[in-house]
């Protein structure tokens, strides 16, 4: 069941999405990954989901990714009395440690971590920046601040705090619940939520090693300043445009965005493009055009996948929300501005044997028309520097690993098939043109550039680049 594109849709699970048929249909409207969301749900109902996907993954001999979000540190006000207030700007309101339920001129923060971090002129962020309050002066059990923006704080509103780094771990408790309930399940990525430094991926690795792949999550400023080393540290990057929309002006967003899409291309790490990229269709059956806009936007910048968020979750059209995408990117992929632009930002390979390997297949398969590339990989690492090359053909990952397979779902132009290692060239090429012919990736009497590593096997060898014709 082959994509007629390269981008990937991730696609949120949720009570619109929950269920056998509701996730096969998801997955023949065109998701390749799906991502269980620990902010919401119970872990009993996110693992009868997995179980679902991996029976739909058995069905459609076809792997399926899985990503577990982690939560994330949540900073929130606590209670006012009546349920909440009205603040003026140019009003004085105190934040403290005090239990006692708000009122106009004060409201508890149950977070001294925030309270001693706070300097005089930093900004706080009310309900998803409904509200700003500036910070006038700060002590270790308050802050007093000045309204800035008008509006209604009501009770355990959400604060965001652009302007300061807090010395606290991306992973509270239950984050650490949560995570090892997502490696017992054998989930491929886990997200990381509210990373502000490179320590904060460092210490999720040590927890993880390599059960599972982590995605660093940008959507704290504070990121954004250490954007190459998390990279590094990170196998894939996600663009969380909702908190980082938050956190800093809107019309800086875009430019970000493609910063990060940039950073990750040249570094050869998957990029996801996430949040609101078709939030009308929530409730409406077909998007605005900004919306198909935006998607196209993220296309042509060269990112890995798009994630729906709601959309799939809990919006009225869940399958239809993924068909739209889908649509988008392919109509986009054939746009013959696409390939120049793909071109026109193609990173320069590395003085390494596997990106001199990559960048000549993607150049021979151009020239000589291939059907497509064949990659052998046990670690992924082919297929990933394959990829980078944004090669004008797909990308035909065989692996023996599982695990290597279901990750590889998430990255650009890569279609995988599980499949025994092999011994030999010509064993190599026979495989090659079998399965290229079995997926429909290739016709008899076309060409496919095979790359592998000798010795066979050994990850991270990519040393070999062979033509082939497919044959009866």
């Amino acid at each position: 069941m082959r994509r007629l594109r390269m981008a990937k849709i991730l696609a949120t699970l949720g009570p619109a999405s929950d269920g056998l048929a509701q996730i096969r249909a998801l997955v023949g409207a065109g998701a390749d990954v799906f991502r269980l969301n620990l902010s919401h749900g119970t872990q009993a109902d996110h693992c009868r989901c997995y179980e679902l996907v991996r029976q739909v993954e058995q069905e459609m001999s076809r792997p399926i990714g899985v990503l577990v979000d982690l939560q994330g540190p949540k900073l929130r006000v606590g209670t006012f009395q009546g349920g909440g207030v009205d603040l003026i700007a140019g009003a004085r309101f105190r934040l403290d440690l005090l239990p006692a339920p708000g009122d106009r001129t004060r409201a508890p923060l149950p977070h001294p971590e925030v309270l001693a971090a706070l300097k005089p002129g930093a900004e706080l962020l009310l309900d998803d920046g409904r509200i700003r309050l500036r910070v006038e002066t700060a002590a270790a059990d308050h802050a007093d601040t000045v309204v800035v923006t008008s509006g209604r704080l009501t009770d355990r509103k959400g604060l965001n705090l652009p302007d300061v780094v807090l010395g606290v771990s991306p992973l509270t408790d239950k984050d650490r619940a949560d995570l090892q309930f997502g490696l017992d399940l054998g989930v491929d990525w886990i997200a990381l939520s509210f990373v502000q430094r490179p320590e904060d991926v460092a210490e999720a690795r040590r927890l993880i090693g390599k059960r599972a792949a982590i995605i660093v999550k940008i959507e704290k400023p504070s990121a954004l300043t250490h954007l190459d080393e998390l990279i590094q540290l990170s196998d894939a990057v996600m663009v969380a445009r909702g908190d980082l929309g938050v956190e800093m002006p809107p019309e800086d967003v875009p430019s970000a965005q493609k910063r990060i899409v940039g950073a990750c291309r040249l570094a050869g790490k998957p990029v996801v493009v996430a949040t609101q990229m078709l939030d009308s269709m929530i409730h409406a059956p077909a998007p605005t055009r900004a919306e198909a806009s935006d998607v196209a936007t993220a296309v042509y910048d060269g990112a890995d996948a798009m994630m729906l968020s709601a959309e799939s979750a809990s919006g009225d059209y869940p399958v239809e929300s993924v068909s739209m995408m889908n649509r988008i990117i392919a109509r986009t992929e054939r746009d013959p501005l696409y390939r120049r632009l793909m071109a026109a930002q193609h990173p320069e390979p590395e003085a390494t044997a596997a990106d001199a390997i990559s960048a000549a297949a993607a150049q021979v398969a151009h020239t000589l028309s291939a059907a497509a590339i064949i990659t052998y990989t046990t670690s992924g690492s082919t297929s990933l520097r394959a990829a980078r090359e944004r090669p004008d053909v797909p990308i035909l990952c065989l692996t023996s690993s599982r695990d290597t397979a279901r990750r590889l779902a998430l990255v650009w132009g890569t279609h995988c098939v599980e499949t025994s290692d092999v011994s030999s060239f010509s064993e190599m090429v026979d495989k090659a043109c079998r399965i290229a012919l079995e997926e429909k990736f290739a016709e008899v009497g076309q060409r496919l550039v095979v790359t592998a590593g000798v010795p066979f096997g050994t990850p991270g060898s990519t040393n070999v680049l062979r033509i082939a014709w497919v044959t009866d």
